[in-house]
């Protein structure tokens, strides 16, 4: 079953849970049983967010879960242990919209309408429309791929090619959701694991990352294509400013966590009005490597509520 709803390292400090402010929190938990093992719940409990988008659920419906105080709605794909996205809500939410129950539109999409990839509801206690999405990880072009070097045995390109496929669609596909929200009075934000470093202040080693994917040329470009004082604001980096950080992946292997080397692929993308609104921005960096809960750790943005709040 997809596309449901079930009932019910510090960068800025984030205050106290206050009226006039609300938070959304992205969280690629690479498995939320995993991740629940390790003590999710006992994170979530305590930093009671409004809004939690979340990728990589890789598991079925029926595994997934309830989240006390929270509705969640859901797209956990038709690929057995893998991808699946979810937000969760405080209040149930008035609409919720996925690739199987709303097939995309942006040609281009439909091979990956059915991965549990994107998922997109309009919040009923605030005119705000929260998109989450997963984007495929992709690889190397061909001309790149040399063999010995790769982790992985070389593709051809296979991997890059299916990448530069997803974000040519979505970046149609977004630009009109974005745009159906504020249509509707709603403003927009869209998080989630883009997969994708844009800025060199978002890689540690950013000089050898440019022949990484994630932050090749054409995937910096992309992400650039997003932005714009008419399009979308990167929340968190107008809160953190030009300068390093802060970063939300990084390797299980070595010493990547530990010395803080790793990527910023997890993001907030909002639409100006709402991007006005935002106060902080916060990476819930656990203390030591014992205590991860995934690969990645929460990025979670405050907003300001007061002029984005329903009117009865």
């Amino acid at each position: 079953m997809r596309g449901h709803a079930l009932p019910s390292d510090d960068v800025e400090a984030i205050p106290d849970s206050v009226a006039d402010s609300f938070t959304v929190a992205t969280f690629n938990v690479n498995g939320i049983r995993a991740a629940r093992r390790r003590g999710f719940d006992q994170w979530l409990r305590a930093r009671s967010v409004d809004v939690l988008a979340l990728q990589e659920l890789r598991c079925a419906a029926a595994d997934v879960g309830t989240f006390p105080g929270y509705s969640a709605a859901m797209d956990v794909g038709s690929v057995a242990g893998r991808n699946g996205v979810a937000v969760l809500t405080r209040v149930p939410a008035a609409a919720v919209r996925t690739w199987v129950t709303h097939p995309p539109r942006a040609r281009g999409l439909g091979e990956f309408a059915a991965q549990g990839r994107y998922i997109e509801v309009d919040l009923a206690d605030r005119p705000v429309t929260v998109a989450c999405l997963y984007l495929p990880k992709g690889g190397l072009p061909a001309h790149l791929q040399r063999p010995g070097s790769m982790r992985e045995q070389p593709d051809g390109g296979i991997k890059y090619e299916r990448k530069q496929r997803f974000l040519a669609a979505f970046a149609r596909e977004v630009h009109r959701n974005r745009l159906a929200a504020l249509s509707a009075g709603r403003e927009f934000v869209l998080t989630g694991d883009l997969n994708i470093a844009h800025t060199q202040h978002d890689v540690t080693n950013w000089r050898a990352a440019r022949t990484m994917d994630g932050f090749l040329p054409t995937d910096r470009e992309w992400f650039s294509s997003l932005l714009g004082t008419r399009r979308l604001v990167d929340v968190v980096r107008q809160v953190h400013g030009e300068r390093p950080g802060p970063l939300t992946w990084w390797s299980w292997a070595g010493q990547s966590f530990t010395k803080d080397v790793g990527w910023r692929v997890d993001h907030q993308l909002t639409t100006p009005g709402l991007a006005r609104l935002a106060t902080a921005a916060v990476v819930d960096k656990e203390p030591s490597p014992a205590e991860r809960l995934s690969d990645h750790a929460p990025l979670v943005v405050t907003y300001s509520a007061g002029a984005v709040v329903l009117q009865p």
